[in-house]
Formats: structure tokens, C-alpha cells, sequence
């Protein structure tokens, strides 16, 4: 009888797949500690400058993570308090109270779901990039300007070009001020470092910038026990004060209706276009999933909605720590889900650490981040092959300063649209037969009646090359008869097809005949 010998089997290797898993939950693992250690100063700085307790940016950092990090739309974006509200917020704290903050917050998340339920979000697919950078742009300007101010433990005055014309002042208030020239110093040392840090590559990939500069700034403050300001604690708990039937109550007044539902919707639209806008920013940046719009808008409104009802501060999709997140290498949603969680153990077991945190440290912070959000390496090259992109920038960049978000970035996707409409509007005439020798000037007119000029348009025939098109025309002889073919053209508006028929009404009387051939395009 045969015997079998049963092989003692070795135990297999991994397979592939889950080789794979495990490399992307270890590159997702340390992507997340990077943007907490990104956000937490981010979070609290925005906070500060926004007029409310510095819990609450953390608790609308906490709940960008856990809530809208899970939710489908963007999968690397990651969310959380954003500057561009800064200045609404403030405004609107000062207005309404701290109270009625989270009712304005949960309105505009309500209005953010109806706007993805319609499915408004799939129109920022069509964003220009040079109104993304500029709206990029724009905001790292406000950003600066407040701060500055915060650098020196000052209050800013306002609005961006009130922050920009104070500037004077504020320079000639520092110099007379020992604290305030404290408050610069440690400011300054953290932009140095925020700089300077990421050359030393080994400790880069070790500890981020943000995190090393305020630490070291914070170090500095207590060892030499500088008078410098710094972050009022209250405690996670105690400043999560959910809006009432008062705070709602508070809005709908006589005389603050409007002014209410205008911030709420000035909210509801920036937080979403700025979200929209970082959502098409981030998808430039790597190759994976690409947001879905509508998903993302929605996604968004929930997380507004939670924090309404927190109430914290508004929530958007924050390019700087979204660019962090996937410069750290994040393969999936989880990294910002796992950041969520280390701001809330860091917000309920640490929450004492921020009361030693000096403002000028996160004002240092805030200011690297607003300047690099400005496109200054790609303004040259953008200027020098497509100037009117480089306009386009420019102009939204500048409109957000002078106005606010929402307005300026309506005016940068209006010259976005006024600029492709005058680029596709292209449109010439082939003029045949014009320098046929006339008579009576010394030359013999040819055997026969002379030929008439054959004018043909060829492209897209619209009101923005109108004024061209006629100076062409008019410069033709009066003397000479003229056939004008428009089967050339693909396209012929409504002005131009007016002002064709007007001057082909002209040339049939005294002095001049002109015929015209029927268009390709009906007007």
C-alpha cells in the first residue's frame, strides 16, 4: 500500500493586493499626522482673526475631518475653518452676537444641500485656472493684510482696503512700541523658520513647518517671558453653544431680515464656490478619483450644517491643507478622516496648550500661508504666453481685495467669458478683385465692363468684431460694385446680421451697388 506524504505547507507571503493595502494605509496614516499637525494652528488662527473663541475653529477642523471626510465628493480636499470667511464672520459676529453665528452657519448649510440637490455643483467644472489663481491669489492678500496686524498684536480695522491703507500707521505704531516690536520679532522669527525648515530635508520629513515654528515661538515667548499676546482659552465643551429659538428670533427682526439672509447667502455661495474652486485646484495636483461637484456641495452642506448647529465657525475646502495632504502622499479619503481624529484628541485632552500659544506665532503662520497662495512663479510665463489669462488673474485677485470673495470672483468668470468670446469670435473677409485697374486714370480699363469686388466672410461673425468688420467694408470703393458672400461664415448673431443688411441697404442707392449672397447661419 502506497503512503502519501502530506507537504508541510510554509506560510505564504502577503499577496500583492494586500501588500498594496497596507503600503496605502501607511502613506493615508502619515499624510493624516501631517495635516493635523498642518491644521491645528490654521484652525486656531483663523479663529482668532474671525473675533470668536479658538475652540471653535478646531471644532469646525474636527468636524470637516469626521463628518464631511467621509462623506463622497472630493477624495483628498480636506476641510475646515478657511480665511476667506474671515472677515464676513467677524462682521457678522460683531452684528448679530456669537449666538446668532451658528444660526447664520446652519441656514447657509441648508442652502448649500438645496443648491447640490439641484445640482448647481457641476457648473464649477468649467472654471477658468486663471480665475482660480487669482481667487487663490485675492485671498492670500486679505489674508496678509489682516495679519499683519495680528503680527503685532494690533486689531486690524476692517475689510481689505481698509487693512491696506492703515498700513502707514500701523508701521509708525510698531516702531514707537517695545511690545509691539516683541510681538514682530516673534512673528517674524516664525515666518523665518516656516521658510528656512523645509531646506533641511531630514527634519522636514520628520516634523512640518507650522508646527515647528509655533513651538519654537512658543518656546521663546515663556523662556524669555516676552509681553506678548496670546490665546485666550475656554475649553472644548463650554464654547459649543448650539443656537436657540432666540438666536433665530434675533435674525428675522425688523431691519435685520436683510441683512440676514445677505450673509447667509454670502456665506453659502463663497463657502461653496471656494470649496468648488479648491476641489478643481486639488484634482490638478494628483491622479487619482476626481471630484464629483455636485457630491462635493453637498458634502459640504452637511458639514455646514453640523457646524451651524455646533455652533462653529463655516466650513470650506481649504487649499493649504488640501495641498498638504496630497504632497504627503494620501492615496485615499482616510487620511482626512484621521486627521479629524487627532484634532479631537487634541482639542479634549490638550486643550490648555493653546493658552500658551502666542497670536504673533499664528499670525506668522497665516501670512506664509497667504503668500503662498499668490502665483508668483507662474505670473511671468502666464503673462508672456496667454496675457489675457495673466489679466483675467489679475483682476480677480485684485477685485477680492477691493470688494470681497463672492464679487470678485463674479468679475473674474465674467472677463473669463467676455475673454473666450472675443478669442472664438474670429472672423475675416477675403476680398477678391479690388485692384482691377480703373479707367480714366491713364491705364485702359481692360476688354468688357469691369469685374465687381467679391467680398467673402469666413469664421464667427459677432457683435465684439462688428466695429472691424465694418471699417472693412466701408473702405471699399464707392464706385464699384460689390458681392458680399456670408456662406463662409458658421455662425452670424443678430447685430451682425442688422448691420450687414443696413449697409447693404446703403451701397444700393446713388454712388454704389453692392448684392449679397445668402448666409450659411440664419441670424
Amino acid at each position: 500500500m502506497r503512503k502519501f506524504r502530506v507537504a508541510r505547507q510554509r506560510p505564504s507571503l502577503p499577496s500583492i493586493p494586500s501588500r498594496q493595502a497596507l503600503s496605502v494605509w501607511r502613506a493615508d496614516f502619515t499624510a493624516s499626522l501631517v495635516v493635523f499637525l498642518v491644521a491645528v494652528p490654521l484652525c486656531v488662527g483663523v479663529a482668532v482673526a474671525s473675533g470668536v473663541p479658538a475652540e471653535l475653529g478646531l471644532v469646525t477642523g474636527i468636524v470637516g475631518g469626521l463628518l464631511t471626510g467621509l462623506l463622497p465628493g472630493s477624495s483628498l480636499q480636506v476641510s475646515g475653518p478657511a480665511a476667506g470667511l474671515t472677515v464676513l464672520v467677524y462682521e457678522a459676529v460683531q452684528e448679530y452676537g456669537l449666538g446668532a453665528l451658528g444660526a447664520l452657519v446652519l441656514l447657509a448649510g441648508a442652502l448649500q444641500l438645496a443648491m447640490g440637490a439641484l445640482r448647481l455643483g457641476r457648473w464649477f467644472r468649467a472654471i477658468s485656472v486663471a480665475v482660480v489663481q487669482g481667487m487663490l491669489a485675492g485671498i492670500g492678500l486679505v489674508l496678509i493684510a489682516g495679519q499683519l496686524y495680528a503680527l503685532v498684536d494690533a486689531r486690524p480695522p476692517g475689510n481689505g482696503p481698509a487693512n491696506l491703507g492703515g498700513l502707514p500707521n500701523l508701521a509708525a505704531d510698531t516702531a514707537g512700541s517695545g511690545t509691539a516690536l516683541a510681538a514682530l520679532a516673534v512673528g517674524a522669527g516664525t515666518i523665518a523658520l516656516l521658510v528656512l525648515w523645509p531646506k533641511w530635508q531630514r527634519g522636514a520629513r520628520v516634523l512640518p513647518a507650522p508646527l515647528v515654528a509655533v513651538a519654537l515661538a512658543t518656546v521663546a515667548v515663556f523662556v524669555l517671558d516676552l509681553p506678548v499676546a496670546r490665546v485666550e482659552v475656554a475649553g472644548l465643551l463650554e464654547v459649543i453653544q448650539p443656537p436657540g429659538g432666540a438666536d433665530f428670533a434675533q435674525l428675522t427682526e425688523a431691519g435685520a431680515v436683510v441683512g440676514a439672509l445677505g450673509t447667509v447667502l454670502a456665506f453659502a455661495l463663497i463657502a461653496s464656490a471656494e470649496s468648488l474652486f479648491s476641489a478643481a485646484a486639488v484634482d490638478r495636483l494628483h491622479d487619482g478619483p476626481k471630484t464629483d461637484y455636485d457630491k462635493e456641495l453637498m458634502a459640504q452642506g452637511v458639514g455646514n450644517t453640523v457646524c451651524g448647529l455646533l455652533g462653529a465657525l463655516p466650513m470650506t475646502a481649504v487649499i493649504v491643507r488640501s495641498a498638504a495632504n496630497v504632497h504627503a502622499g494620501a492615496r485615499t479619503k482616510a487620511s482626512r478622516v484621521l486627521h479629524g481624529v487627532w484634532l479631537l484628541v487634541f482639542a479634549a485632552a490638550f486643550p490648555a496648550a493653546l493658552g500658551v500659544v502666542p497670536l504673533a506665532a499664528l499670525a506668522g503662520v497665516l501670512v506664509h500661508a497667504g503668500v503662498k497662495l499668490i502665483p508668483v512663479k507662474q505670473w511671468r510665463p502666464l503673462w508672456r504666453e496667454h496675457r489675457g489669462e495673466a489679466v483675467v488673474l489679475a483682476a480677480t485677485a485684485v477685485a477680492i481685495v477691493a470688494t470681497n470673495m463672492f464679487e470678485g470672483v463674479l468679475l473674474g468668470l465674467l472677463m473669463a467669458v467676455a475673454k473666450s468670446a472675443w478669442e472664438t469670435s474670429h472672423v475675416h473677409l477675403e476680398i477678391v478683385g479690388l485692384d482691377e485697374p480703373a479707367a480714366g486714370h491713364g491705364e485702359p480699363a481692360g476688354p468688357g465692363p469691369r469685374r465687381p469686388i467679391r467680398v467673402r466672410a469666413l469664421g464667427n461673425a459677432t457683435f465684439l468684431r462688428l466695429p472691424k468688420l465694418l471699417d472693412q467694408l466701408e473702405a471699399l470703393p464707392k464706385d464699384r460694385e460689390v458681392v458680399l458672400d456670408l456662406t463662409g461664415l458658421r455662425h452670424l448673431d443678430h447685430a451682425c446680421a442688422a448691420a450687414l443688411g443696413a449697409w447693404e441697404e446703403q451701397r444700393r442707392g446713388p454712388g454704389g451697388t453692392a448684392r449679397q449672397e445668402a448666409p450659411s447661419v440664419a441670424p
